[in-house]
Parts: structure tokens; C-alpha cells; sequence
């Protein structure tokens, strides 16, 4: 759900995301090259999961491994496929803080309902006052559209806290809307949640603890598997939502089986393979990420099946 209206704290229209919003996949061919065409029908079969928004060109989208040009085409497919049936965020985060804002400027022009930003990584910002810097310098190449800081300290090694973040940006950043908190660091998560009267939009970014996020405030939550699994995760937030803590463990409980069978043969290459057992085929990683080999696809598409999750397993 979007809200639009301007606070007093902010100079800019405000993203409220709420639910499921899914960080999508990539389409390649097998030779590691873009597959555009492949874009429509994967986005319809991840908003028929009943998601709340999309996030494009994040870490499941392999951003690191595209070209800035590459980035563009595929934020402008699937702005194009979506049709406005959700809300958009583009991440636009790069080593190259020229590019951050070349991007930053095109997801503007798309009319993208937010960016997100990860932070440099081979120079990290050394503070949280040289971290206001950079986003102040990609905001302001978008200065009317909401922005998101994507915290990921695991792969960025950016551990900054980031209720430091958001304690110096209340009148540093007028269009920060909140964070995509993907760190396991509760304390830190329920913090941002509850800073300056819940001022920010915190959404969570693991989903194997969806419902620890859940408990501590987070209002929605970005990841790779709700391509496919919408409906597990659904029913952890309707449980949950009704106040029956129980229900929601036991769909959890389900959910991050999934997840670890999914994670035996791989990484980013077993959940992208996953997408095209389970939901609409995206192809293959791009190097240096491996393919799974035929034998492992066997293998994970049986493993998925003992678990009850296929195509037409997923409603159950």
C-alpha cells in the first residue's frame, strides 16, 4: 500500500510499503546474457504470488555482475511489465557514486516509486556522517523520489548501526523513507522501528526470520524466495496479524525448510534455479556465479517436492 502524502519532517512524497515485496530476478540466457524477453512473464507470475511491490536490480537481481546500461534495461521491463498493478523501488547503489546517480536520475524519470541505495563497498563509507554524504549526493540526483537505504553489512561490510543512520538524517535526508534491514541484529532493527515516533518505513530483508521481523515492528519485508513462495510467507503474516503466534511459527517452520533445502546445493544459484522450478524461468546466474548442474536441479526439484513445494503445491 503507497502513501503519498507529504510529511512535515520531509520535503518529498513518502513510500509506506507494507506486506510482501519481491527482490526479482535477472532473466538470462544461458551465455550469461540479458534475456528482456523473459521479464513480462516472470513479473506477472511474482505479483500473481501476491506480492506488494517489486525491487529491482538488488542482490538477487545480480547488480554487481551488470553493466550501469544493462541496469536501465531491465528497470525499464519490468517497470513496463508491473503496468502500475504495484509499487516499484529501484536500487540504483554502485561502487561508483557516478553511476548511484545516473541511476538514481533514470529511476526518477521511469517514475519509480522509490530507489534504494547499498553502499559503496570497495572504498566503505567509514561513518555514519560519511554515509549521510553519499546518499545526500544519489538523493539529490532524484530529489522528488522516496528513498531506501539497503543495509546488508554481510556482503557491503558496512556494520554501521542504523539507528545512527536515521538519528542524523531526520534533517539530513528529507526523502529517506526507511530501510531495508537485512542484518540479523534485532536490537538495532527494533530501534529504527520505534525512532522518532515510527517516522520510517522498516522493512525487513531475511526470510527465513520473516517472523522475527515481524515481531519487532518491521511493516513488510524484501526477499529473493517471495518470487516463488508468496503464499508460505502470506500465511505467516495473516497468522501473525490475527494474533495467532503459533499458526505463524508452524508456517514459518515450513518456510525456512524450504529455504535450508534450497540452500544445500547453493547459494544465489540454487534460489535463482529454484525461481524456475517453482515460478517462471529466469535462466542461469552470470558469472562468477555457477550454474547448477543438471544432476543438482534433479536433485533440488525432488527435494522441493518431498517438502510439498512445486507449481501447484504452493496454495496448499
Amino acid at each position: 500500500m503507497m502513501d503519498h502524502s507529504a510529511s512535515i519532517a520531509h520535503s518529498a512524497p513518502l513510500c509506506k510499503l507494507s506486506g510482501l515485496i519481491a527482490a526479482v530476478f535477472t532473466p538470462m540466457h544461458s551465455d550469461g546474457s540479458l534475456n528482456l524477453a523473459a521479464i513480462p512473464a516472470a513479473c506477472d507470475f511474482v505479483v500473481g504470488q501476491g506480492v506488494s511491490g517489486l525491487f529491482l536490480c538488488g542482490s538477487t537481481g545480480e547488480s554487481p555482475s551488470l553493466s550501469t546500461a544493462e541496469r536501465i534495461a531491465v528497470a525499464e521491463e519490468y517497470s513496463r511489465a508491473a503496468q502500475g498493478r504495484v509499487p516499484i523501488v529501484v536500487h540504483v547503489g554502485h561502487n561508483s557514486m557516478a553511476d548511484a546517480c545516473a541511476l538514481a536520475e533514470h529511476a526518477a524519470s521511469i517514475d519509480a516509486d522509490a530507489i534504494a541505495v547499498v553502499p559503496p563497498s570497495y572504498f566503505p563509507p567509514a561513518s555514519a556522517e560519511m554515509l549521510v554524504a553519499c546518499l545526500q549526493q544519489i538523493a539529490a540526483a532524484a530529489p522528488k523520489t522516496a528513498l531506501y537505504y539497503y543495509h546488508i553489512p554481510r556482503i557491503t561490510g558496512v556494520g554501521l548501526r542504523m539507528i545512527d543512520l536515521l538519528e542524523r538524517a531526520d534533517d539530513a535526508l528529507p526523502t529517506l523513507a526507511g530501510i531495508k534491514f537485512s542484518s540479523f541484529e534485532l536490537d538495532d532493527l527494533l530501534r529504527c522501528v520505534r525512532h522518532a515516533d515510527r517516522r520510517y518505513n522498516i522493512l525487513f530483508g531475511s526470510d527465513e526470520m520473516l517472523l522475527a521481523g515481524l515481531a519487532m515492528g518491521a511493516a513488510g519485508a524484501v526477499g529473493s524466495t517471495y518470487n516463488f513462495m508468496g503464499p508460505y510467507y502470506r500465511r505467516v503474516i495473516d497468522a501473525f496479524e490475527a494474533g495467532k503466534l503459533e499458526e505463524a511459527q508452524e508456517h514459518q517452520h515450513l518456510a525456512t525448510r524450504i529455504v535450508h533445502e534450497i540452500l544445500k546445493y547453493g547459494g544465489h544459484n540454487a534460489i535463482k534455479a529454484s525461481m524456475s522450478l517453482l515460478g517462471s524461468d529466469v535462466g542461469p546466474p552470470r558469472l562468477p556465479i555457477a550454474a547448477l548442474t543438471p544432476a543438482a536441479m534433479e536433485e533440488l526439484k525432488q527435494g522441493l517436492a518431498s517438502l510439498g513445494a512445486s507449481r501447484r503445491g504452493q496454495s496448499k
